[in-house]
């Protein structure tokens, strides 16, 4: 027994030291390396928006950065990674590969740290619009070598119509049912970021609706913050707000101030509950440079102590709109394998809804103790139960556990054990 329990604690060990936090990051660049009658080089020159974009990088250190309104250009797209981002020292970011399958003159990108992040896929839907991009990474654990464990995070990112014209509402509608449409079609209900320019002025556009009421809710998305609402020009989620940094335009921003929450992140289902290793961090969610009180301002109108001064006034050279962040956890499970160094096999549904009810398949007659833990190792329950025959059926009383990952642990008579981790929901 001592053995095996040894080997439990070393497990619950490493899983605490291979927990992470990483940062996501979404914003719309305006224009990026985009020069015409409107964006000119005096107010959309690269070099001032290289300078302002290195600090705001350098300022929130994302992990994963997805931007809206890059030039059609791949010498483009390289340039911001070059010169914003892997910069001072810093090599790890990377960049992924850019599309256009619906023709138009701005794109998508999405950059990430490859010292946390590989980028396994990457999958395209166009519309008459732009192209919806569809990134799925791995995590980088610290012992992926060696356990081959890991977990798995999709971002999708739209650069929806704008207006709020009939016509603009139909096709913002038919943008986010075609991603969902995708997403459901693949049946995989996973740890998914829906983020970008959704230029929605309330919860009730079908746009949105389709987002967080689709058919199938297993694949629904929620607002970290629950600030959902009519939220143009409404001082209620004002600390949302992140469309227009600018009250008056030179040309390039749009104006009008603050008072559009066209930018958003929104999670699944398993980002919120965690059940898949990545949780979302509640209080996290954040409009960078948005204090709540320049609603129809400009960002850099007045006192702004939210972000430093040489940050507000980067975000306000930079775009006509707020960058949005938010953290997620990664639990500690990743890395942590099954044990299993005993003669009799185990039977049961995980996740688990109510009560844990198992079926053990022995070769001969023992007892056996069965014991759940939390992933701090402290016991939720335990009990000890007798093979008369070949078959064991059990229940475990964990309907008022709270969702989340356990171990179930058992043992034989002979100190051989078994470790098996379960999601409650």
């Amino acid at each position: 027994m001592k053995r095996f329990f040894t080997l439990l604690i070393s497990i619950l060990a490493i899983s605490v030291s291979a927990q992470d936090t990483v940062r996501m990051m979404q914003y719309n660049v305006l224009n990026y390396g985009v020069v015409d009658s409107y964006c000119t080089t005096a107010n959309n020159g690269l070099p001032m928006k290289d300078s302002c974009l290195r600090k705001i990088i350098k300022y929130i250190k994302p992990d994963i950065f997805t931007a809206n309104e890059l030039l059609n250009s791949v010498p483009i797209h390289k340039r911001m990674l070059d010169s914003c981002l892997n910069v001072d020292g810093v090599t790890h970011y990377k960049v992924g590969s850019m599309t256009n399958a619906s023709g138009g003159d701005l794109t998508n990108e999405v950059f990430y740290n490859s010292d946390k992040f590989t980028m396994i896929s990457h999958n395209t839907i166009p519309t008459g619009v732009r192209d919806i991009n569809i990134y799925k990474f791995y995590y980088k654990a610290f012992d992926l070598a060696v356990t081959h464990d890991t977990a798995y995070l999709t971002r999708i990112v739209v650069d929806l119509k704008a207006g709020n014209a009939t016509s603009d509402e139909q096709d913002k509608a038919a943008e986010t049912n075609s991603a969902m449409g995708y997403i459901i079609s693949t049946g995989i209900k996973d740890n998914y970021i829906f983020s970008g320019d959704c230029n929605v002025y309330s919860d009730t556009e079908r746009c949105y609706q389709n987002l967080i009421h689709p058919s199938d809710t297993n694949f629904r998305f929620n607002d970290p913050v629950n600030m959902i609402g009519d939220w143009h020009d409404n001082p209620t989620y004002a600390k949302y707000h992140s469309q227009s940094t600018h009250s008056y335009s030179s040309g390039c921003p749009a104006s009008g101030g603050l008072d559009d929450r066209f930018d958003q992140m929104l999670i699944s289902n398993y980002i919120k509950s965690g059940s898949n290793h990545f949780q979302y961090i509640p209080g996290s969610y954040n409009t960078v440079g948005q204090d709540g009180n320049h609603m129809n301002q400009s960002v850099n109108s007045g006192a702004n102590t939210s972000a430093p001064d040489s940050i507000i006034q980067a975000l306000y050279n930079m775009s006509d709109h707020l960058p949005i962040t938010l953290d997620l956890r990664i639990d500690e499970t990743v890395g942590v394998h099954d044990i299993n160094t005993v003669p009799f096999d185990l039977i049961f549904k995980n996740p688990v809804n109510g009560n844990l009810e198992l079926t053990m398949l022995v070769s001969e007659k023992d007892k056996f103790v069965l014991t759940i833990l939390n992933l701090l190792g402290q016991q939720m329950f335990s009990k000890m139960i007798e093979a008369q025959g070949n078959i064991i059926n059990c229940m475990l009383p964990t309907s008022n556990f709270n969702k989340g990952i356990y171990l179930l642990k058992i043992t034989d008579s002979k100190n051989n054990g078994m470790v098996k981790k379960f999601v409650k929901e």
